[in-house]
């Protein structure tokens, strides 16, 4: 049963948050006041780089997806992303087949369905969450199990008056909106990616770590790959963990053998017990007195140890009182003693799990850190704070996550990819991401020791060949190279209070929920994938030629509505590759997405009077072009019309392309902030589509589309 919630405990700061909400802000005043002095301060000579940061904060919440909080937000790829995929059966990735009786269930609000069931919109309950749950919806990448695998409640979502907080923050610093779990399951296996790079194998033989329920805490020996923790100790940097008594048992150094065995020494004097939740769970329950002697005997043991383990007891294993994980975060930043490197583990209560917790105590939780931080301004601006979430709960987000290719080494188990996992939030907050940006470069938990290892160069093996080619370390979201205002924000809603749990069921009149109009500022990204080509008939091929002449391989998953596969296929392109991709019966009809909404659709006939035709394109990324060349070695000319879907005021272009002649027209995407969105068809061939779909990057800051 979830612990009730304190109503004094939550107001308490929510009363200090008040009042600078009479300004339009949510933010604590003093971080409000630091940004303002950050912004108009000169910038360091050339930036200061990654050298200005002193101090990494890591605070990973519970079971949230990507559009269950932010599908409603403005700017991102949300409930209005046009590159949404189209289900086998017809009809976008929104439209989940629904159970028996309804033949679809869409996004719908939490807040609907708190009025019509008579229910709070901060307390709904979780939803499976398993490995085996994660990949039924999934369903080999076509998306379209989430209610079966989840029940409706899983398309329930917040918008800006529900988790306001969560909003003004992503509206002042930056939003990574292609941020992944690292793997279709549960907290520890997630946790495990963001603690030691990877989730490997249960001791003795048990099989891949995928999921929560193999590890019993009293039993389980450890696991036994290094940790990234232990690296930095090795290396000689400061870090920490802060937790309280109750840490809801996501520290997951504690479920590593190196850890287990310190606990094990330090615990040695308390009779009957061997890990830290089991010694903190009697302390709990222990009357005054008893407690005065359990902790007695546990400094007996933390004396005993040698002095590199009593450091990974300190750093690690001890747990600080009930409601102490924010006043103690805070009192070093006071004290200027911040470690280099700092991970915090809230309590059940503050976890933001939605069996435990709730949006509105964790921002009670993130404000107390933020105000911390924002005390003290020369802390502040050394400081780079990720603000992001373990995995998604069962609750839906309609991005596919990149998965590798099939046989990548150490990616897959029991025949299904481990990751990547659904996207989840993640807020970038420091001096350096203030402005309202979208980042959509491709991360997930790993990125976050990789941004580590870029900054302390301190590297971790154990994060897989795979991962690095298609995830991004998190350095995308920053620019040292000037300051920025804090920008204006909407003030944020009301928050009602703490009454239950319950689980959202979708109205009877179901409509598309219409995402926050407008666009954001957006980081510059490392992609700029491409893919055109044409059908072989005498080979039953279609000839897809895929390039990639961006700085990071873009990973591109193809769609195969003409069954030209059974499932979806991947690459990870650097450079270029050819895809062969069968035709079966005479006709295609494929897709093929990238990041940043990129798009191509393909479809036609042998049959059809444009079979042969190929349309090969280029990208020009100086003029912020697209060049497309018709050939039509045919013998009968063609008429050919392009048409804008998006982001052009001008009208269709119609030309006729000679038989066994060639033609070159260029799509002008500079006055769109780089994005295009164009429709190609053929008079004579009804059959014959292309659609082509992207953002042309040029290196500088943009727009979201």
């Amino acid at each position: 049963m979830a612990p009730e919630v304190s109503r004094r405990r939550v107001l308490g700061v929510g009363a200090a948050a008040a009042g600078a909400a009479v300004a339009g802000s949510l933010l604590p005043p003093s971080l409000q006041q630091a940004l303002a002095q950050d912004a108009g301060r000169p910038a360091p000579p050339g930036g200061g780089g990654l050298r200005d940061i002193r101090h990494v904060v890591v605070l990973m919440q519970e079971n949230r997806s990507f559009d269950h909080y932010f599908g409603m937000l403005r700017g991102v790829r949300g409930f209005g992303d046009r590159n949404a995929v189209e289900l086998p059966g017809g009809g976008t990735v929104f439209e989940q087949p629904g159970p028996l009786g309804v033949r679809h269930v869409l996004p719908f609000p939490v807040r609907e369905a708190a009025a019509a069931q008579k229910k709070d919109l901060q307390y709904i309950g979780d939803l499976d969450h398993s490995w085996a749950g994660g990949h039924r919806a999934w369903n080999g990448g076509w998306m379209n199990n989430w209610v079966a695998a989840k029940t409706s409640a899983t398309m329930a979502h917040y918008d800006r008056q529900d988790v306001p907080l969560h909003y003004e923050l992503a509206d002042t610093f930056t939003v990574c909106d292609a941020y992944h779990s690292s793997i279709h399951s549960s907290t520890s296996p997630n946790r495990n990616h963001l603690v030691s790079g990877w989730t490997g194998f249960e001791p003795g033989g048990g099989g891949r770590a995928v999921g929560n329920d193999a590890y019993e805490e009293d039993t389980h020996p450890g696991y036994t790959w290094t940790t990234y923790a232990e690296r930095l100790e090795q290396a000689g940097r400061s870090w920490r963990v802060y937790q309280e008594w109750d840490n809801f048992t996501d520290n997951n150094l504690e479920f590593y053998a190196t850890f287990k065995a310190v606990a094990r020494k330090a615990l040695a004097k308390v009779a009957g017990v061997r890990t830290m939740t089991a010694y903190y769970g009697k302390l709990a329950g222990a009357s005054d007195a008893e407690r005065t002697r359990l902790a007695g005997l546990l400094e007996e043991g933390v004396a005993a140890l040698g002095r590199a383990e009593r450091s990974l007891f300190e750093r690690a294993l001890r747990r600080g009182d009930p409601h102490s994980t924010a006043a103690a975060f805070a009192a070093d930043v006071a004290s200027g003693t911040l470690p280099e490197v700092s991970y915090i583990v809230p309590s059940a209560a503050d976890s933001e799990h939605p069996g435990s917790s709730s949006p509105i105590e964790s921002a009670t939780l993130v404000y107390k850190i933020l105000d911390a931080l924002g005390s003290h301004p020369e802390v502040w601006r050394h400081t780079a704070l990720f603000l992001t979430y373990d995995e998604n709960d069962g609750f839906f987000d309609h991005v596919p996550p990149p998965v590798p290719p099939a046989g990548t080494e150490a990616e897959f188990w029991d025949g299904k990819p481990v990751g990547l996992g659904i996207r989840v939030p993640m807020l970038v907050i420091s001096p350096w991401t203030v402005g309202g940006y979208a980042c959509s470069q491709v991360f997930d938990h790993t990125s976050i020791t990789r941004f580590l290892e870029r900054w302390t160069g301190v590297r971790e093996p154990n994060i897989s060949a795979w991962r690095r080619t298609v995830c991004g370390d998190l350095t995308a979201a920053f620019d040292f190279s000037r300051r920025r205002k804090q920008p204006a924000v909407h003030r944020p809603g009301p928050v009602p209070p703490f009454s239950g749990r319950w689980r959202p069921q979708p109205p009877v009149h179901q409509e598309m929920p219409r995402q926050e109009y407008g666009h954001r500022p957006a980081r510059p990204l490392p992609y700029q994938p491409d893919a055109d080509g044409g059908f072989d008939p005498r080979a039953g091929l279609f000839r897809l030629a895929v390039r990639n002449t961006g700085a990071a391989s873009a990973h591109l998953a193809l769609y195969p509505y003409a069954k030209e596969y059974d499932v979806p296929q991947h690459r990870d392109v650097h450079r270029a590759a050819e895809w062969a991709v069968p035709v079966k019966g005479g006709g295609y009809r494929f897709t093929v997405t990238g990041p940043n909404g990129f798009r191509r659709e393909f479809a036609g006939t042998a049959a059809g009077a444009a079979a042969a035709v190929r349309i090969g394109t280029r990208i020009d990324a100086a003029r912020r072009e697209l060049h497309l060349t018709l050939v039509n070695p045919g013998a009968t000319d063609l008429t050919v019309t392009l048409t804008p879907l998006a982001y052009a005021d001008t009208a269709p272009r119609t030309l006729t392309v000679k038989a066994g002649g060639t033609r070159t027209v260029a799509h002008a995407a500079a006055g769109a902030h780089g994005w295009y969105d164009l429709e190609l068809t053929v008079a004579e061939d009804g059959s014959f589509h292309r659609r082509l779909m992207g953002h042309v990057e040029d290196g500088r800051e943009s727009v979201t589309g």
